[in-house]
């Protein structure tokens, strides 16, 4: 039997979200991926170069040829569809690596949790804690000591001041603004451009 590649990835979700993620694994260099799953598209079609292997039903035969796999379906009004794949892939027992940008900035005492990415020029500064399954998505500030639960998406531009807390499965419209030590809810929704304080 051939050994299975510790490289090798495959992505979950060939939509836009997808698109984006490939260039930061590009950039990163740290996974060749062996493909993408996706429920609509047709299989042989082609996201950024790369194949679409077929629909979720494979998913439990090609851990033998690729470890990892990564959520690659977008999240804006809920969270629902992304936790379900991270725990299916879980329960199959893929491996889910945390990607970060080259581009990116993370504090060496900040913590970023698996299947989490973290885009190009984000910044996470020091003690903010990610959680699961994450986007932190480009340009987005993490200030000192923020606590985001699992399965949030951070849109583009967002700005999280110091010691905030996001409840999990929370969407963070882009260029939103939370003010220092604020606690938002599990599963909310904050609108782009919005202040909460």
């Amino acid at each position: 039997m051939k050994k299975c590649s510790s490289k090798k990835i495959i992505l979950v979700g060939g939509g836009g979200h997808c698109q984006s993620v490939i260039d930061v694994i590009e950039q990163d260099k740290r996974f060749d991926i062996a493909g993408i799953i996706d429920n609509k598209i047709p299989v042989g079609s082609k996201v950024s170069g790369y194949e679409v292997l077929g629909d979720d039903s494979i998913l439990p035969s090609l851990i033998d040829k690729a470890k990892n796999a990564f959520v690659t379906v977008g999240q804006i009004h809920s969270a629902e569809i992304r936790v379900s794949i991270f725990l299916y892939l879980k329960k199959l027992g893929y491996s889910l690596p945390i990607i970060i940008s080259p581009r990116a900035y993370v504090s060496k005492n900040a913590k970023v949790s698996q299947g989490s990415i973290v885009m190009h020029d984000a910044l996470i500064n020091s003690g903010a804690n990610i959680g699961e399954n994450c986007i932190i998505n480009s340009k987005a500030l993490i200030e000192h000591g923020v606590i985001i639960g699992n399965h949030c998406h951070i849109s583009t531009g967002a700005i999280l001041n110091g010691e905030v807390v996001i409840g999990k499965e929370t969407f963070v419209g882009s260029n939103a603004t939370i003010v220092a030590s604020k606690v938002l809810e599990a599963a909310s929704f904050v609108k782009a451009s919005s202040l909460i304080k």
